[in-house]
């Protein structure tokens, strides 16, 4: 028996889909909730929308184009900005 053969029962088939996060929109979902929120607030609750859409667009833009770089950098951005400052005790 060759050392890269798995026992049998023990390989299965994995979708991408179950690594890969979820996205909304092309950005991450939570990301994307929260843009559409913050943009229809501004744009809707203020009546400002030629502020709130414009910038709407241009910030789900940058979004879109930093979830094709990383998928993940909103959750590494999530943690960073959970850690402490400084590590004095």
């Amino acid at each position: 028996m060759s050392q890269d053969a798995a026992p049998p029962g023990f390989e299965v088939p994995l979708h991408t889909a179950l690594t890969q996060p979820m996205l909304f929109a092309g950005v991450p979902r939570t990301l994307g909730i929260l843009g559409l929120t913050f943009t229809l607030a501004v744009s809707f609750g203020l009546r400002v929308w030629w502020v709130g859409l414009p910038l709407g667009v241009v910030v789900h833009g940058v979004a879109i184009w930093l979830t094709r770089r990383d998928p993940l950098w909103f959750d590494v951005l999530r943690v960073h900005l959970k850690q402490p400052t400084s590590l004095d005790p």
